[in-house]
């Protein structure tokens, strides 16, 4: 989920549930990029994600054009990154279970 910011409770429960909480950087809105849901949206860095690192977004717009905005990993800790690779804080007991 990308947003412009996130409540501590909102962004724990996305975390949560596996869901990568990412962060405009400031300045960076959804308007400021003229997204109209018709974009292609791809995130790299994943497979060295690092609690708060920047992360780049691809943007591809129906009319070809391309652009690259680093957005912020909204996972503070090494515990919710562990949350977040098993998939949210269920799949991570259960395995953990088993």
């Amino acid at each position: 989920m990308i947003a412009e910011s996130f409540e501590r409770i909102h962004r724990s429960n996305l975390i949560g549930m596996g869901i990568l909480p990412l962060e405009f950087p400031q300045g960076v809105t959804r308007k400021t990029l003229a997204l109209s849901g018709d974009e292609s949206i791809s995130v790299g860095g994943l497979q060295s994600l690092q609690p708060g690192q920047t992360v780049p977004l691809h943007i591809t717009y129906a009319d070809g054009r391309e652009e690259v905005v680093d957005t912020r990993c909204r996972i503070d800790t090494q515990t919710e990154l562990t949350y977040y690779q098993n998939d949210g804080i269920l799949h991570y007991v259960i395995r953990k279970m088993l």
